[in-house]
C-alpha cells in the first residue's frame, strides 16, 4: 500500500527552487508531512580535453564556509532540455565548448527531501568558445589528469556529492582516457 497523497503547501519561492510541504497518509493510516525542495533540474558534465584532463571548477560556497573543488555543473533554464543545459554550463563555468557530448546517467541528488534529477554528460572534443558567468559566481577552472582526479575521489579528496556520482557514473565511459 503507498503513501496516499492528501495536500500541499508552498512555503517558499526562491530563484532557482520552491519548498513546500506535503501532507501523506502513511501505508499504516498515519498522517505525515514533508519539506520538499522542488527543483527542475540540473546537469553535471565531466569535461575531457586533448591531453585527457578533466576541468574542474573551484568556487566558494557558502553552506560549506569553503572553496571546493567541483565538476562543472548548473541549473536548467525552466523546461530547457539537458543537453542544452550542459551545453549552456560547459561554456559558462570553463569557456569551453564541447565538440562531442554524450549523456551517460542520471541521479537523484537528495531524494529524501528534494526532486532535483541531474543529468551527467561526458563533454570531449573542447575547443574555446566561452559565454558570460553567471552575476554569482566566480570560478577557477582547474586541469587536472584523469587518473589523478580518480585518484582523489577514492581517497576523499572531492567533497562534492554530485562530481562523485557523476565519476562513478561515468567509470565506463572513462576507460579509454585512462590509456
Amino acid at each position: 500500500m503507498p503513501f496516499e497523497w492528501i495536500r500541499s503547501e508552498i512555503l517558499l519561492q526562491g530563484r532557482a527552487f520552491k519548498i513546500r510541504r506535503d501532507y501523506l497518509k502513511t501505508p499504516d493510516g498515519r498522517e505525515t508531512r514533508l519539506e520538499i525542495v522542488e527543483h527542475g533540474g540540473s546537469v553535471v558534465i565531466l569535461p575531457i580535453d586533448e591531453w585527457n584532463n578533466l576541468l574542474f571548477v573551484r568556487q566558494y560556497r557558502h553552506a560549506a564556509g569553503a572553496d571546493l573543488l567541483e565538476l562543472p555543473a548548473g541549473t536548467r533554464d525552466e523546461e530547457e532540455p539537458f543537453e542544452a543545459c550542459a551545453r549552456r554550463e560547459i561554456r559558462e563555468e570553463t569557456g569551453m565548448e564541447a565538440g562531442k557530448l554524450q549523456m551517460v546517467g542520471e541521479f537523484y541528488l537528495a531524494p529524501g527531501y528534494s526532486t532535483e534529477l541531474m543529468a551527467v554528460f561526458l563533454a570531449t572534443e573542447l575547443k574555446e568558445n566561452p559565454l558570460q558567468a553567471d552575476d554569482d559566481e566566480f570560478l577557477q577552472v582547474e586541469k587536472i589528469p584523469l587518473k589523478k582526479a580518480i585518484e582523489m575521489a577514492e581517497h576523499g579528496d572531492i567533497p562534492d556529492a554530485k562530481s562523485l556520482a557523476a565519476l562513478l557514473i561515468a567509470r565506463p565511459y572513462l576507460e579509454k582516457y585512462l590509456g
